[in-house]
């Protein structure tokens, strides 16, 4: 059963109604960018315009400082979950744009919480430190934060509108060598390079990639390349990113890396050590939901694609999310279609543009509707369930 359109008005005017205090929020969360687990600025901002709102805010889920959440409506009835995100990039500040999303989700959950008791059950904000490389999401997963959730929801900005763009599994493995030292010119031959076992891993990696899936990401960079020109490497470490369209996939290619790296130390005869950072899982796009998500889109003046398999893919951990509870993560332009794209300075530039600002409004009623057509349609819920129970997931 569609949102009936008294409702939908009044959400998008309610949205509206906050326009100025969503827009001082998303420029003052760019104008303090914080890298993960440190938003300390961006969670004291956003709780502070909740509680001004009348909302109650517990703090500090699965013992993050800079984690929260706030409910309205009843309890006993389904319940939607709207993931805001807020942490930063080194050096180029929102270059991916959260703060757009915690601007977006918090105009989609205060047009909800207007009006949820119309429709039965509830909607929360779910404040999720550490997008870039942390994984609060994970360890509010594993505090239970979802437990009870019926559907997850959020959104990501992005050069086009895509509905069900996937993303991929990942993982981090670090590699440390530890070579002897000597000196470079007088006794080269007395020393063991960390360095050159170091750099023969991306080598072989590298002559390993054609026997890579479609799809599968790895890079990295060095953490440690030595400590002086005429000193034999003592010390060199590097991280290497590991991505795959499935899990599966993704322990395939891991340990083709980690063999590379075994391979290197052997070649230098150093001792090697390896310490893996967990990743994430890959995105399971809940089709039902994001097609009301993009019918919402469509009425407030968007269009858009269902998919692009044009372009490449990232990871979050709103994927780990999606194997948990039936979710959403679909993308909304903030600049022209191929203008500029995440991780980039010219994405920085665009999450605290005029355009920027209107597309997390729109995302936020978009989001806002959704939450309120699952709650208000048996129809949709049973859908949403139908498909996720069907959908291949980590056990």
């Amino acid at each position: 059963m569609a949102l009936a359109s008294d409702l939908a008005s009044a959400l998008d005017a309610a949205v509206d109604a906050h326009t100025q205090e969503l827009d001082a929020l998303a420029r003052d969360l760019h104008a303090h960018p914080e890298l993960r687990f440190e938003e300390h600025h961006a969670a004291a901002a956003i709780t502070a315009l909740l509680e001004r709102h009348g909302h109650v805010v517990e703090r500090g889920l699965a013992e993050m400082p800079t984690s929260f959440r706030a409910r309205a409506g009843a309890s006993g009835g389904p319940r939607v979950a709207i993931l805001a995100e807020y942490d930063a990039l080194p050096e180029i500040g929102h270059a991916c744009g959260h703060n757009l999303i915690a601007a977006g989700a918090v105009g989609a959950f205060l047009a909800a919480a207007r009006v949820v008791e119309r429709v039965g059950g509830s909607v929360e904000l779910l404040g999720t430190p550490a997008e870039e490389g942390g994984g609060g999401k994970i360890k509010l997963i594993d505090a239970g934060a979802f437990a009870g959730v019926d559907a997850a929801i959020m959104y990501h900005p992005f050069d086009r509108d895509l509905l069900v763009h996937p993303t991929l599994a990942s993982t981090w493995v670090r590699f440390a060598f530890r070579g002897t030292p000597s000196h470079a010119a007088i006794a080269p031959h007395e020393g063991k390079s960390a360095l050159t076992a170091c750099m023969d891993t991306f080598r072989l990696v590298d002559g390993q990639r054609v026997h890579f899936r479609d799809g599968v990401r790895v890079h990295g960079y060095i953490l440690d390349g030595g400590q002086a020109v005429n000193i034999v490497p003592e010390t060199a470490a590097c991280e290497i990113s590991v991505r795959a369209a499935t899990s599966a996939e993704l322990e395939r290619v891991k340990a083709v890396v980690v063999r590379c790296a075994r391979a290197a130390a052997m070649a230098s005869d150093v001792p090697l050590e390896i310490d893996e950072r967990r990743g994430y899982a890959e995105l399971v796009n809940n089709e039902a939901l994001a097609r009301v998500f993009g019918e919402h889109l469509t009425r407030v003046g968007r269009a858009p694609r269902w998919k692009d398999p044009s372009i490449g893919a990232g990871s979050t951990d709103m994927g780990d999310v999606s194997h948990v509870v039936p979710s959403i993560h679909p993308w909304v332009a903030i600049c022209g279609e191929g203008e500029t794209t995440c991780h980039q300075r010219a994405f920085a530039a665009a999450a605290a543009s005029e355009r920027g600002l209107c597309s997390a409004r729109e995302a936020a009623k978009g989001l806002a509707a959704t939450a309120l057509e699952f709650i208000g349609s048996p129809e949709l819920r049973a859908a949403v369930r139908a498909e996720f129970d069907r959908a291949p997931r980590r056990g």
